[in-house]
């Protein structure tokens, strides 16, 4: 028997899966690698190579973790960095200068950097490291006093924050990472309690319930649940296909179609999405409503640009091509998926017209949100008669 419990706690010791996909652990590294290399070289352009002041401080490298690995998290955002590294850098130097035992300096300066960060809402884990580094980093950072703050802490860590800030921007990856502020009204709630069953709120009550921290956003949370409720409710739809569901209608134009066209094409045959495919009929990008008025209209110069557009180009007409204004960057399911991989394009990014391809990589339909109600409820119905 107690070899059994032993057995178990040790097993507790192994570490959970890592759900995090390839290509998303090689952007973080790539990130890491860049970020840190940027702030070492501004370091080394602002102070020069005499420099008494360390180019890098070790904290750097578990910020770098945080921002670029796991950027979603509160304890990696703008001000959990700047804010935290700044109070812990400040409290670390005025223990190393009141308390002369090394030890009971550390221990003060972590300890009370804690309590900092947690009043200014700033926990940012490495900012530990900041304020060991103030008292035990030996002659050249005691030397520094409060200029260790801002050289190299503050330095430091907006170097590293504008690296990621534009990394992840180039990346097209969202950070910071800022969830709603409470801006939901009575009606939005009760909306939201109707649709999952739950609301913002709650979670944000449940959470407010725990006795620790929980490094994750409420909105974030309240996301999860919300697409973990619409996968369980999916999931007894496998057999249904988006080949069942899609509309096989297809309004579709080709990079070349005038703009002038296309727009004749919304309002004739009453969609709000247009596939665009090449002459092989495979997608090479789409147009929406929003997307085409905000890229074609310009305000009241649009058509002095249209018309300098098409004269650049050749256009004897000066009108702008889909080239011009389409996405090229699409989300797109084969017909014969299971609708479930529908759920994270409606659900979570914001989609609202989903092309669907055969297995040559043709567009054989289209899929809107209202598709997918429809399809649900159709074999919702047809269950029911089954079992009745």
């Amino acid at each position: 028997m107690s070899r059994t419990l032993v057995l178990g706690w040790l097993s507790s010791f192994l570490p959970a899966p890592v759900a995090v996909k390839w290509h998303e652990r090689a952007r973080s590294c790539v990130g890491a690698l860049l970020g840190i290399a940027f702030t070492g070289g501004l370091m080394y352009l602002l102070l020069g190579p005499s420099a008494n002041i360390p180019l890098l401080v070790a904290p750097m490298g578990a910020s770098a973790v945080l921002l670029f690995a796991v950027p979603a998290s509160p304890l990696a955002q703008p001000w959990s960095i700047i804010g935290g590294n700044l109070v812990s850098s400040t409290i670390g130097v005025t223990c190393a200068l009141l308390i002369g035992d090394p030890t009971l300096a550390a221990a003060s300066a972590v300890a009370l950097s804690i309590g900092g960060m947690f009043a200014l809402r700033c926990v940012h884990p490495p900012s530990g490291a900041v304020a060991l580094t103030a008292v035990l980093g030996g002659p050249v950072i005691h030397a520094l006093g409060y200029r260790f703050v801002l050289e190299p802490i503050a330095i430091q860590s907006a170097a590293l924050l504008l690296a990621a800030l534009l990394y992840h921007a180039a990346t097209g990856h969202r950070y910071p990472h800022v969830g709603g502020q409470d801006r939901a009204t009575a009606s939005q709630a009760a909306d939201e309690a109707s649709r999952v069953g739950f609301t913002r709120a709650d979670v944000k009550a449940v959470l407010g319930r725990r006795d620790e921290l929980l490094p994750i956003d409420p909105d974030d949370l309240y996301s999860l649940l919300r697409e973990t409720q619409l996968q369980a409710f999916s999931r007894s739809f496998d057999e249904l296909r988006c080949e069942d569901i899609m509309s096989r209608h297809v309004v579709s134009v080709s990079a070349t179609t005038r703009a002038s066209i296309a727009w004749a094409l919304f309002k004739r045959n009453k969609v709000k999405a247009l596939p665009v495919v090449d002459a092989g009929q495979k997608l090479v990008g789409i147009v929406t409503r929003v997307d085409f008025v905000d890229k074609r209209s310009f305000g009241p110069l649009g058509p002095i640009i249209r018309y300098l557009d098409g004269w650049l180009r050749g256009d004897t007409l000066r009108t702008i091509n889909i080239g011009n204004v389409m996405t090229t960057e699409v989300c797109c399911v084969k017909a014969t998926e299971p609708i479930t991989e529908l759920v994270p394009m409606f659900a979570n990014f914001g989609h609202h017209h989903v092309p669907v391809l055969d297995n040559a990589e043709r567009v054989v339909g289209m899929i809107t949100q209202a598709d997918l109600i429809a399809g649900l409820y159709r074999q919702t119905v047809a269950t029911a008669r089954r079992i009745a």
